[in-house]
């Protein structure tokens, strides 16, 4: 068995997850919305911070308090079901909610251009009315019961135009002709009334009108049914009229259920054999869309990913400790948004659960799933579709995406933001008295950054003893340590970078200066490789340690080797 370290991989790729990896991750189902006991301040049972599904509150201690002590480590309490660990798994550990009914991904569906609807064929406006129970999907055909419903239809309209015929016959053998137009109502001349010529062929043509009716009804219901596919959308009147017309023929349904069930019937293979012949065959906008289309799909192929994974059937709820409620001094409460997303959605979920069991009126369950769905839309993207729900003080609740998308989110907040060592961050000047290649860094900024280098030179220089007595030295700014800088940063460049990073030249090396103050001086003719000014810009300081960097920095990186930009091989040092 080979044992692989966490930093032990080349890449790293972010996938759809199947319901089995959800219930995987989970320790246990979250089935109630409650939170922690108002009276005790302990979590709740199967509640959103249940301490037998994410773990307990206090290090090496159950619920219920009958093991305590670290020499019980990883017994789980018979009486409560708490597993004795560390309390920090509760920032690791994940539940799940089990949903009534399936839910769609609103990433999926909502987004520009939505996945689902490209992979479906079908227009956003129409994917929403489904999956929000304003319209009806056909989901499966039975193609034997529409033959036999084709067939049925011609021997009827066959028989029903013999019944008008031979009506017709005994009405002219009979000779009551003109009680037989009255009652069709079929309006005569008084000069007719005399003739019967005439009144025979008033009767004539409108039997003649009804074998006509009879005809064209039965093609329109013939050419319905052959129409009659898998994807085609009813409007809640059409999908009754088809019901009482075709019952057995097809099978209809609305919300992300529908969508499921096509989904899991969906062969990605026959799709892309379909797309690559129209794409042959068509050109303009067409063309396009089949050209989008296939992609969606290859890129389903070669992930591995399945199609009805864009639709929830279980949600998963993340660990208590990074959706917290905190007690204040004035023993108020404060609680992440989370808990209120989640709370709505377990809430309706059970509500439905309830009404499922009851047996309750179609139109009932139909509003609660739709109900479902808004719900966990608002947990995952809040206000992405409608009007964001709001929570107290009429301020917009921070959902999911919220914690990842932008400035403030977690990837260029703590992923790519992170503070790192060997780097300083600070306000730029303009400093024209530099050269080209030089940048203007402030002593202290230079003293930290290069601590551990000044360090070093002040024991081999016999100035201290041992690192100790060096740091210590460094940390009061003797006058010494400053020419020992000097002497240091002499030979080794740093790297200046300005977020956003947009091309190559965001990130250049420069020999750096020991200049007073706090800002970092930079020379005007490199401002537009960086896309810089000097109204309040910061950037970045980061000091290359292995000697390969060091080179790496001087021979390819130093402003003065990067004058012409790589886009177009123009000046960008251009004043």
């Amino acid at each position: 068995m080979t044992t692989r370290s966490s930093s032990d991989f080349n890449s790293i790729r972010i996938s759809l997850a199947s319901p089995e990896q959800i219930r995987a991750w989970s320790y246990g189902e979250v089935t109630k919305p409650e939170t922690i006991n108002y009276r005790t301040l302990r979590p709740e049972k199967d509640g959103l911070f249940c301490e037998k599904i994410f773990g307990p509150t206090k290090d090496w201690e159950c619920y219920c308090g009958k093991y305590k002590k670290i020499r019980y480590k990883g017994v789980i309490c018979d009486r409560c079901g708490v597993e004795v660990t560390r309390a920090k798994v509760r920032r690791e550990r994940m539940g799940h909610i089990k949903l009534a009914a399936p839910v769609a991904h609103i990433w999926f569906s909502k987004s520009t251009p939505s996945r689902l609807g490209l992979l479906l064929d079908v227009s956003p406006k129409n994917l929403e009315r489904v999956l929000y129970f304003a319209q009806y999907i056909v989901t499966s055909i039975n193609n034997d019961e529409k033959l036999d419903a084709i067939n049925f239809f011609r021997q009827d309209t066959e028989q029903k135009i013999q019944e008008i015929n031979k009506r017709h016959e005994e009405i002219l053998s009979s000779g009551e002709i003109e009680q037989e137009l009255e009652r069709l109502e079929v309006k005569v001349k008084k000069s007719d009334l005399k003739d019967p010529e005439k009144l025979k062929d008033l009767l004539k043509s409108k039997y003649e009108d009804l074998v006509e009716e009879e005809q064209d009804l039965t093609e329109t219901r013939i050419e319905e049914l052959e129409a009659l596919d898998v994807m085609q959308l009813l409007t809640e009147a059409k999908y009754r009229e088809y019901r009482d017309l075709y019952g057995p023929v097809f099978v209809a349904e609305m919300g992300a259920e529908a969508i499921l069930k096509i989904l899991k019937e969906f062969d990605l293979e026959k799709a892309t054999n379909q797309l690559i012949d129209e794409i042959r065959q068509t050109s303009g906008q067409r063309r396009k869309k089949a050209i989008k289309r296939l992609r969606v799909i290859e890129s389903f192929k070669q992930s591995g990913n399945k199609p009805e994974w864009m639709v929830l059937t279980v949600l998963p709820v993340l660990p208590p400790e990074l959706h917290p409620m905190v007690q204040l001094d004035g023993g108020r409460f404060a609680t992440s948004d989370l808990n209120d997303l989640y709370r709505r959605v377990i809430n309706r979920n059970n509500r439905l659960k309830h009404l499922l069991d009851l047996q309750a009126p179609e139109i009932i369950i139909r509003n609660e799933k739709r109900m479902l769905q808004e719900a966990v839309d608002a947990l995952i993207d809040n206000g992405r579709r409608g009007r964001p729900i709001l929570g107290s003080h009429n301020h917009k609740l921070k959902s999911l995406t919220d914690l990842l998308r932008g400035k403030q989110g977690r990837f260029r907040q703590n992923l790519l933001g992170k503070r790192v060592d060997y780097s300083g961050r600070s306000v730029i000047i303009s400093g024209p008295q530099l050269k080209l290649y030089e940048c203007g860094l402030p002593k202290k900024m230079a003293l930290e950054l290069f601590k551990p280098f000044v360090m070093n030179s002040l024991v081999v220089k016999g100035y201290a003893h041992n690192i100790k007595s060096a740091k210590r030295l460094a940390e009061r700014s003797q006058p010494e340590i400053w020419d020992i800088l000097e002497e240091v940063i002499k030979d080794h460049p740093v790297l200046l970078n300005r977020a956003p990073t947009l091309h190559r030249l965001g990130i250049q090396a420069f020999q750096p200066v020991l200049v007073e103050g706090s800002a970092i001086q930079l020379h005007p003719l490199v401002c537009t490789a960086f896309n810089a000014d000097f109204d309040g810009d910061q950037m970045a300081v980061h000091v290359p340690l292995s000697k390969e960097s060091v080179l790496e920095a001087k021979k390819i990186m130093l402003s003065t080797n990067n004058m012409l930009a790589p886009r177009s091989g123009e000046p960008i040092v251009a004043p």
